[in-house]
């Protein structure tokens, strides 16, 4: 399971990733969406966009416990706070300096924004 949060907002995007992600349900800055990671259809879609989200692996039982905090059944899109404490990186560079791109352990980044 791949939890993807948009990290940027919708000011000066290319059309295509707006189009991208809100075929990703990610409407919204700081909303999250569970996807499968053996669809490569939705993984192409998301590395397309990996300069806008942060997104790593998360265990089932991580999704259902954000699921029961913010989600409710049937919706497909999580809305979060904003982090606790702020983004400790920049959130306008890749994933070792900055916050975007594909993360190792993402959860440390959504238990701060439940």
């Amino acid at each position: 399971m791949i939890a993807v949060i948009r990290i940027a907002g919708q000011v000066e995007k290319k059309r295509e990733i707006k189009e991208t992600l809100q075929r990703l349900n990610l409407k919204r800055k700081f909303n999250c969406v569970l996807i499968n990671e053996e669809d490569p259809i939705l993984m192409g879609m998301v590395n397309s966009v990996a300069n806008s989200v942060a997104h790593g692996k998360v265990s089932e039982e991580f999704a259902k416990e954000m699921q029961k905090k913010r989600g409710e059944k049937g919706k497909k899109c999580i809305r979060l706070h904003p982090p606790i404490g702020g983004l400790k990186k920049s959130s306008k560079v890749a994933f070792p300096k900055g916050i975007l791109g594909k993360h190792d352990d993402i959860s440390k980044l959504i238990e701060r924004m439940l």
